[in-house]
């Protein structure tokens, strides 16, 4: 079973600046691909990867290639996942609320990006990110095992955390007592008064 685990961290102006950048990368991987695929039929997830190398070869689009690829990656495989989602609930495959169209994301909403295991490494008390370089999560607790991936979030107060994504083991505990109890409601209310 996958559990997050999420820490508090301070990045230094520097990295403050280069995970702007990154996050910057990331949307507009996101748009760029939201809008290609809201233009025709969705291309998929290899389709849209060929036009990401391709368009990071232009002189409009060369800056992406400041930041890691990896998060960029991250964005067009989250951007499938969301597609597959909604094919599946016009489907009725998936269970639950119906699931709408991927949207565009906002410079004012909450930023993140995603790091796959090629693009981070725990050493010791700080976690490396590629490209943006070692920072220190305030460790509340310690992560239960080794985490697939890590996402960089900045929310809408400007706070930085780090979202781990671990591997946990589900404990299946046995009901010691099995009566089951049934709750009916309440139907009508006992007002008490004392005469005044």
């Amino acid at each position: 079973m996958k559990a997050r685990f999420q820490y508090r961290f301070y990045p230094t102006t520097q990295q403050r600046q280069s995970l702007a950048q990154l996050f910057g990368c990331v949307r507009v991987v996101w748009n760029d691909a939201l809008t290609q695929s809201k233009s025709g039929n969705y291309p998929g997830y290899n389709t849209l990867s060929k036009s990401l190398t391709l368009s990071k070869k232009t002189e409009e689009r060369a800056w992406l290639n400041d930041v890691s690829s990896v998060p960029l990656q991250q964005s067009l495989k989250q951007l499938d996942v969301a597609y597959k989602n909604y094919f599946d609930s016009l489907k009725g495959k998936r269970k639950g609320k119906k699931v709408g169209q991927p949207r565009f994301k906002k410079k004012t909403n909450s930023q993140s990006a995603t790091f796959v295991k090629s693009g981070f490494s725990i050493k010791g008390e700080s976690v490396y990110l590629a490209k943006i370089g070692n920072v220190s999560p305030i460790w509340s607790r310690q992560l239960p095992s080794n985490p697939s991936c890590v996402t960089a979030i900045k929310d809408c107060a400007n706070r930085y955390f780090l979202s781990f994504v671990v591997e946990i083991n589900s404990d299946i505990v046995e009901a010691k007592n099995h009566s089951i109890g049934i709750d009916l409601g309440i139907k009508t209310f006992a007002v008490m008064s004392d005469g005044r």
